[in-house]
């Protein structure tokens, strides 16, 4: 057959060579050429099959003893898995922003040092707010005060009622604006929102802090999301609660097995994927957001497989075969056995059909093995 295709290249490249001038007639000698192949092909495939059920028929062997290891076929459980990329990501994070406008006037952390919730991470200058919170409690005493005398007139029945009102607006407006620029006063406090750790300080003291602006970065360790983008066709075989195990790469030794945690709810148009979530437990902290990541996750399982080492199975053009071990005559003979197959699995491959329990395979040795070898089993 590899003569065959030969001729045919060295055929098409001699009338290439020739020019052009009779191009339509040398396409139609090639296609008249592959048919020819194609038949020929059919008919050693028919005679190869025809040979091969003689040959089992007649029991017929090579008599060359070849020594092998062999296994016997048992039901057991199959599973197949896929892996999915994934990143770390925290589950308390904060960009701390200033929500007044101030010049820096102190900052109490560093960077890498551990905060809680609510400690002080930095002071704005606020020297104009505390003035004017002293006048104007200077001006909320007289208010006060004239609030009280037209209130008491007023329940007398002495005075107007107009004066009684104004007295109570200008006592009440003058409470909110003290409110106000208390809280205006705080809020030049900049305090961490979460506990966590203080990743980075994008300014100094000296500058001029605008609201929006990023000043803090603090970020928890523990505990963190795990996110992979997984394709929609797998979307009806994984479900919430699910158990999958993580891997990452910078820390081989730290295998975790969790359950989905969450699985989003919308599809990415551009990508086809959907977000599958881990929430994982960082009590050391090795773990970092933004880490690479391996999610490995179960997508078939068949209780009773028959499988078999991957290295084993080889295939010739009818498809993927393997050597069984068969007693004739009082002799261990091997015999080509044609399967088909299913999926395969860190070096194991399901057997969907042609094999049964029971059956003996050839597991080492089957590179020096033919149809009718007499084997030498090793023990």
């Amino acid at each position: 057959m590899k003569n065959i295709s030969l001729f045919l290249v060295t055929l098409l490249f001699l009338m290439t060579s020739c020019g052009n001038e009779n191009t339509p007639k040398t396409e139609q000698q090639i296609i008249n050429y592959q048919k020819q192949v194609t038949a020929i092909n059919k008919k050693i495939d028919r005679l190869q099959q025809k040979l091969n059920r003689k040959n089992r028929g007649k029991m017929i062997t090579t008599g060359r003893k070849v020594t092998v290891n062999v296994r016997k076929l048992q039901p057991a459980v199959f599973n197949h898995y896929f892996d999915a990329s994934a990143e770390v990501e925290c589950v308390h994070e904060a960009y701390v922003s200033p929500e007044v406008n101030g010049q820096i006037e102190k900052i109490f952390v560093k960077e890498g040092e551990y905060v809680k919730k609510g400690q002080l991470l930095a002071q704005l200058n606020s020297d104009i707010i505390q003035d004017n919170i002293r006048e104007l409690k200077t001006s909320l005493e007289l208010a006060s005060y004239t609030y009280r005398k037209q209130k008491s007139l007023w329940e007398k029945k002495i005075g107007s009622e107009l004066q009684y009102l104004q007295a109570k607006t200008n006592y009440e407006s003058l409470q909110n604006k003290l409110s106000t620029l208390q809280t205006q006063y705080q809020r030049s406090f900049i305090k961490s929102p979460i506990d966590g750790y203080v990743d980075a300080i994008g300014m100094k003291v000296g500058e001029m802090a605008i609201p929006g602006q990023r000043f803090f970065h603090v970020v928890n360790l523990n505990p963190l999301y795990v996110n992979a983008q997984i394709s929609e066709a797998y979307l009806p075989i994984i479900h919430e609660g699910d158990a999958v195990e993580v891997r990452f790469s910078a820390f081989p030794s730290i295998v975790l097995k969790k359950k989905v945690y969450r699985i989003g709810k919308v599809i990415n148009k551009q990508s086809r994927t959907f977000k599958l979530q881990l929430k994982v437990n960082n009590p050391k902290r090795l773990l970092k957001p933004n880490l690479l990541a391996i999610i490995r996750i179960k997508d078939y399982t068949n209780p009773k497989a028959i499988a078999v080492p991957s290295f084993i199975i080889r295939e010739d053009i009818q498809g993927y075969y393997l050597y069984v071990v068969s007693t004739e005559n009082g002799q261990k003979i091997a015999r080509k056995r044609y399967v088909k197959i299913g999926k395969s699995f860190q070096q194991k491959t399901e057997v969907i059909s042609g094999l049964k329990q029971g059956e003996t395979i050839i597991t080492h040795g089957y590179n020096n093995v033919t149809n009718g070898s007499v084997l030498n089993i090793r023990k």
